[in-house]
């Protein structure tokens, strides 16, 4: 009995080590890499804003947004599986990536980045929303396909449906 209690100590103590090592291995202790102070953003963001006439609420958490169609009554959760359309480019104007059918695959908002966790549920279903966001809400200090570091993001977004 002695000899399975420890068997089982040793094996959760190589474990739970093994879990504090890797958890230091990121990617952002590897590379030096530093998520951009939105403030040195914000020049960049206002422009954006004021050339594309957005009329724009700033969230506390430092998003951009204006509300064009608020949609249905109720609001998605961060557990809610999301269908939605979106034009996503950096600011300026290329285009990183957009869907115009949302069709069968959805995706669940807490796995999404930060803009669209704090944005998403502003609306409902049918509802659409324009945002303008620091690189510390989208992708940070990590490239990510052809979105470079620390880049300042604006999306417009209808959400079609969710679950």
């Amino acid at each position: 009995m002695k000899t399975m209690f420890r068997k089982t100590l040793n094996a959760f103590a190589f474990m739970a080590t093994a879990a504090l090592l890797l958890a230091g291995c990121t990617k952002s202790s590897t590379t030096g890499c530093q998520v951009q102070d939105p403030s040195k953003e914000e020049a960049a963001i206002q422009a954006f804003i004021s050339a594309k006439g957005i009329t724009a609420t700033k969230h506390s958490r430092g998003l951009y947004y204006q509300i064009i169609n608020p949609g249905s009554t109720g609001r998605p959760t961060n557990t809610s599986v999301i269908y939605c359309t979106y034009k996503g480019t950096l600011l300026d104007d290329k285009v990183f990536d957009q869907q115009t059918n949302p069709g069968r695959t959805g995706f669940q908002l807490s796995g999404l980045i930060e803009a669209w966790k704090i944005a998403l549920p502003l609306i409902g279903k049918g509802g659409t929303i324009k945002m303008v966001l620091p690189s510390a809400l989208g992708y940070g200090c990590n490239a990510s396909g052809d979105i470079p570091a620390n880049s300042p993001l604006y999306f417009e977004m209808t959400l079609v449906d969710f679950f």
